[in-house]
């Protein structure tokens, strides 16, 4: 079974910065992509940034500019490092990953249990 963990979320001041990291674990074979989805009270889920093997990188408009989203294959892991960040930055931020187990298996996609944002004064 292929496990996300999710961790570095928190309370952080306007303007503060934050890293999230992302861990998978389990019988991997290879993995696509990993991904990073918010989602605000009220609102829906929402992609904010994409990191894609071979090395692209896309992101949200809304966080262009002060994240970067990068990963470590060797260890399975994405990160979010959000700078400058915002009231409207805060949400349970989830992780995704679009990956393989055993070589002869369909590419499936796997969640997180998300980490809280919370940017206020």
């Amino acid at each position: 079974q292929v496990q996300l963990v999710e961790s570095g979320g928190g309370l952080v001041q306007p303007g503060g910065s934050l890293r999230l990291s992302c861990a998978a674990s389990g019988i991997i074979f290879s993995i696509s992509a990993m991904r990073w989805y918010r989602q605000a009270p009220g609102k829906q889920r929402e992609l904010v940034a994409s990191a894609i093997s071979g090395g692209s990188a896309n992101y949200a408009d809304s966080v262009k500019g002060r994240s970067t989203i990068s990963r470590d294959d060797a260890k399975n892991t994405v990160y979010l490092q959000m700078n400058s960040l915002k009231s409207e930055d805060t949400a349970v931020y989830y992780c995704n990953a679009l990956l393989r187990q055993p070589s002869a298996t369909p590419q499936r996609n796997y969640w997180g249990q998300g980490t809280q944002v919370t940017v206020s004064s």
